[in-house]
């Protein structure tokens, strides 16, 4: 998923030489010498995205070295999130990617405005080759498959991978990546680039101060958090301003009280779903945390970089996030802090799934527009990125997994690295992987988090109130004919 923020920023590639038609056009547009299109996000994927893209360069020959067949003199254009993981291990692979086609012009770019900055591209029919689909400004995933706006990456996942030309690109992923990618049938539409453990992150250092082990009940939790009170630390923070942080470690409580088939139930938008019992005692658990003053003050008027620096300095002793946040936090981390990650506490003996029940799954959404000028240019900075140096590259700069099945031997894990493999270790099989935030971005972002958690974490809706009210937005969103539905198989 990656992190949010509310400022942009964006970087261009010193090396770009020469202008495209797509920079002309991307650039006139900035400078207001043509006119943009202003109409939604939405109603542009809604009318097919603009006209046809009639720069697109023929394709290059197949060779060994060139399975995609990618056109070495074309330009190429990727955009990237700028966010947690910074975009150092994104330049580092562009410039892999130039020394291969050395004839070849790559304009690359970093921004948090996600969709307020490639909105205008979209809708002129001209987006860029390659973008990585995150933070609080990401487009609609599930938008942009049901209205035919992205490429099916299945060439990719089943070209020669970059190490060894006798496996696929698809044989050297993490399980469920490649399902992750699928909305409906086999074409995947989106590679996530990271693998994310996301859970209930604190400081072993500070846990210990309270001679304390991890909860793995919710007594057992209250019982931390009224340690933790009693010395002048809150149990709690969350990114109070993005409250669909929350569901990190919400979602995973809930499949392990009830069983993966009430997240099922839920992602389905099934009639009741959310009125199941394991969502009502979770909700009520979360709301105990707020009506025994266990989270920080104040919490709700913070950010994710705000609520995590007072983390950091010691203020609450926990925060759900996703493994992004050892780099993202990584000038506030004390050297002694103890970074560690915990799968979700659980109610008691009765619930369905063991303790450390997690949710981990492909995070930082990568999508190859179907308009886009050099769409093979753009999968092949993939298969780039997705090789055994390029993904070692990206796990030592940013302290965080990639989709790549490996690239951890020879480097020294730092602590919440490695914490969050021991995770995965402890929950084998008990893997769950919940796909409202990226089959109905809206749903779960505005109305689920900051509508309704939010509003219940702040105290202002009860959870019998919450759970009315999201329920009623899951029923819209299930009769929205305008909306594209998506299913568990």
């Amino acid at each position: 998923m990656g992190s949010t923020s509310a400022e942009n920023t964006t970087g261009e590639n010193d090396t770009t030489t020469g202008v495209g038609r797509r920079s002309l056009i991307k650039r006139s547009a900035a400078l207001g010498l043509i006119s943009v299109p202003t109409m939604s996000f939405l109603s542009a994927c809604a009318s097919g995205g603009g006209s046809e893209n009639d720069d697109k360069p023929e394709a290059g020959k197949r060779t060994a070295e060139n399975p995609l067949g990618v056109n070495d003199s074309a330009e190429m254009e990727f955009v990237l999130f700028d966010g947690g993981f910074g975009k150092e291990y994104a330049e580092d692979a562009v410039k892999v990617y130039e020394e291969k086609f050395p004839n070849a012009t790559v304009e690359f770019s970093a921004t948090q405005k996600i969709q307020s900055t490639l909105q205008p591209r979209f809708n002129q029919g001209t987006p860029p080759d390659l973008i990585d689909n995150s933070g609080a400004e990401q487009m609609d995933m599930g938008v942009l498959v049901g209205k035919n706006q992205l490429t099916d990456l299945t060439p990719l996942l089943d070209a020669p991978s970059y190490d060894d030309p006798d496996t696929k690109v698809r044989d050297t992923l993490r399980p469920g990546i490649v399902e992750m990618g699928q909305f409906d049938g086999e074409k995947v539409w989106i590679l996530y680039y990271a693998y994310t453990v996301y859970g209930v992150w604190y400081s072993q250092k500070a846990l210990d101060s309270l001679d304390a082990e991890y909860p793995q009940t919710w007594d057992e939790m209250l019982a931390v958090c009224e340690k933790a009170k009693k010395k002048g630390m809150a149990g709690w923070t969350y990114a109070g301003k993005y409250p669909y942080y929350i569901p990190f470690s919400l979602y995973p409580m809930i499949g392990k009280v009830g069983g993966t088939e009430v997240l099922d139930a839920i992602d389905n938008l099934e009639p009741n779903a959310w009125k199941h019992p394991a969502v009502k005692a979770c909700f009520e658990a979360y709301y105990e945390l707020q009506q025994k003053g266990y989270v920080l003050k104040g919490t709700p008027g913070l950010d994710h970089i705000q609520s995590q620096t007072a983390w950091a300095q010691g203020d609450a002793l926990f925060i759900p996030n996703g493994s992004w946040v050892e780099n993202e936090s990584a000038k506030v981390i004390p050297a002694d802090f103890g970074l560690a990650v915990s799968a979700p506490t659980g109610l008691d003996s009765s619930d369905k799934m063991p303790f450390g029940t997690i949710w981990a799954s492909g995070g930082e959404p990568f999508i190859v527009p179907a308009k886009a000028g050099n769409g093979l240019g753009g999968m092949e900075q993939l298969r780039i990125m997705l090789s055994e140096s390029s993904s070692k590259n990206f796990t030592s700069k940013v302290k965080s997994l990639t989709a790549y099945n490996g690239g951890t031997d020879g480097i020294e894990l730092t602590p919440g690295l490695k914490s969050g493999v021991a995770a995965l270790e402890l929950a084998g099989d008990n893997v769950l992987n919940p796909r409202l935030q990226d089959w109905y971005v809206q749903l779960q972002k505005e109305k689920i988090g900051v509508g309704c958690l939010g509003e219940m974490m702040a105290g202002r809706l009860t959870p019998a109130e919450t759970i009315k009210k999201i329920q009623g937005f899951a029923d819209e969103a299930a009769k929205d004919s305008s909306i594209k539905h998506y299913k568990h198989q």
